[in-house]
């Protein structure tokens, strides 16, 4: 019988320390563990560096101060381009910028979950990543053919925070959505603080009442903490629980305007607890 593996957000945050590198899953802002970032923005942590296939999760973490370094392939809120808050960030020099393209950052995540120190790689070659990020490097190929090739380094996380669809009490988890999102590498990628919040905590056996086998790619190996979270991803989407509330992201976008905007959003949506949070978010 697995261990119980229950946890709160509150409790995944007192696992974590200023300085660590944090991984987080999710896509744009698809299936993102707000709830548990809401947590981490309430809290003293500081001087992070957040590895994303970045949405609101790095915006609203750089809003917050909270980001020394970011690490993405990305930042974007899907229907609206650009994350703001991130823009805002990065153009102001407020934070230290380690960009990647889609293809190197996964196989920077396989390298670190396979525990190698790099992949090699022609991704990258003949871009401007080689001259934008300062831990790229090429490698000649050891082999007759002599090819120069991109090293795509590790990402090697202290900490991981996934959100999927259900979960049991062991930590196994499953996805119902069209796209994992590579949430498994992300987990794989750290070996010690890896969290998973879910839509709901159900007993194993009724993982596979939603899905197929091939949907429980995550294991109870993999990982070390569970939160039940209701509504957890909001604001972005969980499907097929529910879609991306767009009213309220183009509020969160709009906060980016001013400080003052940020201010008043904070006030409203971040410096209250999650039952709070969740109350305000029903009621509109």
């Amino acid at each position: 019988m697995s261990r119980d593996k229950r946890c709160t957000e509150e409790d995944v945050v007192a696992e974590l320390r200023s300085g660590m590198t944090i991984g987080i899953g999710g896509w744009g802002s698809r299936r993102k563990p707000m709830s548990i970032i809401r947590a981490i923005l309430r809290s003293d942590l500081t001087d992070l560096t957040v590895v994303s296939y970045a949405g609101p999760d790095l915006g609203l973490l750089c809003a917050a101060g909270k980001v020394k370094r970011a690490v993405y392939a990305f930042a974007s809120l899907d229907t609206i381009p650009l994350e703001p808050h991130f823009r805002a960030a990065r153009q102001g020099g407020a934070i230290e910028d380690e960009p990647y393209d889609e293809g190197l950052f996964l196989l920077g995540l396989q390298a670190a979950a396979w525990r190698v120190p790099f992949i090699p790689t022609r991704v990258g070659l003949g871009s401007d990543l080689l001259t934008l990020n300062d831990r790229l490097r090429t490698v000649d190929s050891p082999y007759d053919d002599g090819e120069t090739l991109v090293a795509a380094p590790a990402l090697t996380l202290d900490a991981a925070i996934v959100h999927l669809n259900r979960g049991d009490s062991g930590g196994n988890s499953q996805y119902l959505g069209p796209d994992l999102y590579m949430d498994d590498l992300f987990l794989r990628a750290a070996t010690t603080n890896r969290f998973v919040s879910v839509e709901r905590i159900v007993p194993t056996d009724d993982l596979t009442k939603e899905g197929t086998f091939h949907t429980l790619r995550v294991s109870r190996l993999m990982v070390d903490g569970v939160v039940e979270a209701p509504n957890g991803a909001h604001f972005t989407s969980c499907a097929p629980d529910y879609e991306r509330d767009e009213a309220f992201q183009r509020e969160y976008a709009k906060s980016a305007a001013s400080p003052e905007a940020w201010a008043d959003f904070r006030a409203a949506w971040i410096d209250i607890d999650e039952p709070a949070y969740q109350a305000k978010v029903s009621a509109r």
